[in-house]
């Protein structure tokens, strides 16, 4: 997959079908505006092209400066070239940039610098300067410019309308499995291993301390969760906590930390991916160190139980 930051990298192609949007978690419906993309990019023999925005046009134009995002550009790109796209241009989302009206934002960069022989996107899907572009501004621009318009329809799970937004909060409510049912995949984050205060060693779980690649990615509810490392493209079953530690502190920092099963290398300064599979328990305050243990042991045997039942799942479906 091609990605590009800059409008000037792109060579213009007439066949291009082309999706756009902010595609935040990159959940079952935005999947099915993909498989549209796809399949009439196939229909023209043309690529497949989706225009995406970063930073987050809400932190922008609102300034919702505690918006976290479900997804960094690269975590974004990986899922998408694992999808099957060909193209992706991610767009630096300035005031500026937000300032352009709808045509002038089509013209400029889609129809001058990209090309386009049919735009596929949501029923509700609005672009430019105060979300002025509709579907009926496309047709306009359609008429004038000789390219097709493909709307994909409201997509539902079990009769529930699915949102980046209600993702968000089935995330911070840390309803994992609800999340990773709006996903079609387990909710991921990734980061660096730093020192942490070697706690967990003396209490006999040793934990791996984790630096976001990105602050403003968000993570689970506060709580107790079984998970999936990947670790040099190894998977190992793991217990993740998401907390403020507060048996040992009154007002400690959140801090992500995993326990991975039967590991004891060290991997200070790596990069891990967490795949998250479920909550376990809600972060709670213990009496002594030695509840904390007793809970912790009741801990590994929950996670490992449903990290395997969710890996044979996995294969009985392969």
């Amino acid at each position: 997959m091609k990605v590009y930051q800059h409008l000037n990298e792109i060579e213009r192609d007439p066949n291009t079908v082309l999706t756009i949007g902010t595609f935040d978690g990159i959940h079952l419906g935005h999947q099915e505006i993909l498989k549209k993309l796809f399949e009439r990019s196939r229909f023209h023999k043309g690529r497949s092209f989706l225009i995406t925005f970063h930073p987050h046009p809400r932190k922008v134009i609102s300034k919702a400066d505690g918006l976290k995002i479900l997804s960094t550009p690269e975590e974004k790109a990986l899922v998408l070239e694992k999808m099957g796209l060909e193209n992706l241009f991610i767009i630096n989302f300035t005031r500026e940039f937000s300032r352009q009206s709808p045509i002038e934002f089509f013209k400029k960069y889609i129809i001058s610098k990209i090309g386009l022989k049919e735009i596929v996107i949501g029923h509700d899907h609005k672009f430019g300067k105060g979300r002025e572009g509709t579907s009926e501004t496309l047709k306009t621009l359609g008429k004038e410019f000789n390219f097709e318009i493909s709307l994909v329809d409201e997509y539902k799970f079990c009769g529930e309308t699915i949102s980046s937004t209600k993702l968000r909060h089935a995330i911070m409510d840390g309803d994992i499995k609800r999340a990773n049912s709006f996903l079609g995949r387990e909710y991921t984050f990734s980061g660096t291993v730093i020192s942490g205060d070697k706690r967990g060693r003396l209490l006999g779980y040793p934990t791996a301390n984790i630096k976001l690649d990105d602050n403003d990615k968000l993570l689970p509810g506060l709580g107790i969760y079984a998970a999936e490392v990947i670790i040099d493209n190894r998977k190992f079953a793991s217990l993740l906590s998401i907390g403020k530690r507060p048996t040992f502190y009154d007002n400690g920092e959140i801090v992500p930390e995993v326990y991975i099963y039967n590991f004891n290398k060290n991997i200070y300064n790596k990069k891990i991916t967490v795949n998250v599979l479920e909550k376990i328990r809600k972060e709670e305050k213990f009496s002594s160190p030695e509840e904390l243990i007793n809970q912790m042991n009741k801990d590994r045997e929950a996670g490992i139980k449903i990290f395997n039942e969710i890996n044979t799942s996995k294969k009985s479906a392969q």
